[in-house]
């Protein structure tokens, strides 16, 4: 009996130990929390009448369209764990090209890895940024994966990934705000992105600001309702701005369909990632999208296509599951996805840039 209370007393001290182990080697961001600021001292304000052009994209951690990742497939069958070092190297240049080519005023990244092990635990913001000829003097970062160990038999190492938003502009201040996450055992909870909207507030010469919202849904929270619980978080957010008549953009990622395209249009592969829910519809019809539904359902639609899937069985332009949303007070002049040249086999998402004017 002793040696049974023994045996017990130090599996718990082990089990104790690993979950403080867990714990203090993970990512605990609170519900909303001030996001850092890099602005240099001269860094131009915003003039309130400009037109303001923006590009988002889905980087995939400037791993290139050489790979099959494990999480490619539905049975994490997908050979590969990790890009090498020249397919990054490649690839930070490729993007780069891209945004100098397009010259925006504002760039949002999803998917920027810094610190993790399969990308060598580099910052990947500053890999970029010298590439970048000096266009961006102010950037706001906030993590939505960090951990010192995933014990995943395909990770086995460190995770860092991030939000980035690059801006010619002053950012006055940002903010991250915390999305609801999958439910999950205690250790998992701990070990698995807790994915979040960015926010940046630009400074305008009319002491006002032009809020940028940056973000990246879940992507593997089939059967639960967890992109019904981050759509309506999205939802209070822009509600909130709105109440303060604070313009906004809204861009990113959300791993939704657009309302009407049912995803029996896509390989069973693909069409296994969603749901027929179309959770995203509430943000359809409240406000503004640079690109209509009618459009994204209609006889052109593959020219807004965002996603490039590395599934081998696919691997080519199949949906639309990035967007950009916009509030009153701002005037879409123009928007288009780059699906040719360097924009196109960069990553396994295509960058969406859109024009706006604003309201004086």
């Amino acid at each position: 009996m002793k040696l049974l209370k023994r045996i017990l007393i130090v599996l718990l001290s082990i089990l104790v130990l690993l979950l403080l182990i867990v714990y203090f080697t993970t990512f605990h961001p609170s519900e909303l929390q001030e996001a850092s600021v890099n602005c240099e001292s001269n860094a131009p304000i915003l003039d309130g009448g400009k037109q303001i052009k923006l590009l988002s994209w889905n980087v995939q951690y400037f791993a290139g369209k050489n790979r099959v990742f494990w999480y490619d497939v539905p049975d994490e069958s997908g050979p590969d764990t990790a890009p090498s070092r020249e397919e990054v190297e490649n690839t930070l240049k490729k993007v780069a090209n891209v945004i100098l080519e397009q010259n925006p005023d504002f760039v949002l990244f999803q998917e920027v890895d810094d610190g993790a092990k399969k990308t060598y635990s580099e910052d990947q913001s500053e890999r970029i940024l010298p590439l970048l000829s000096d266009l961006y003097p102010c950037r706001t970062e906030a993590f939505y994966w960090k951990a010192g160990f995933v014990p995943h038999p395909k990770i086995l190492g460190s995770v860092g990934m991030k939000l980035t938003i690059f801006s010619k502009y002053k950012i006055v201040s940002a903010l991250r705000h915390q999305l609801p996450t999958p439910p999950a055992d205690p250790i998992t909870q701990q070990l698995q992105l807790k994915r979040a909207v960015l926010q940046a507030d630009i400074a305008t010469h009319d002491g006002k600001t032009v809020t940028l919202l940056n973000t990246h849904l879940d992507a593997f929270s089939m059967g639960t309702d967890t992109m019904h619980r981050q759509v309506r978080f999205i939802e209070n957010l822009l509600e909130t701005l709105d109440a303060k008549k604070m313009p906004w953009i809204l861009a990113g990622d959300f791993n939704l369909l657009p309302p009407g395209f049912s995803r029996g249009q896509l390989h069973p592969n693909g069409a296994f990632f969603y749901s027929d829910e179309e959770e995203i519809s509430p943000i359809f019809q409240k406000w503004n999208s640079t690109v209509s539904l009618e459009e994204l359902n209609g006889p052109n639609k593959e020219k807004f296509f965002t996603h490039v899937p590395n599934d081998p069985q696919i691997a080519k332009p199949d949906r639309t599951i990035d967007y950009i949303f916009y509030s009153k007070g701002l005037a879409k002049k123009e928007y288009k996805v780059l699906q040719e040249g360097e924009a196109a086999d960069a990553s396994d998402h295509l960058p969406l840039e859109a024009t706006f004017s604003q309201e004086e």
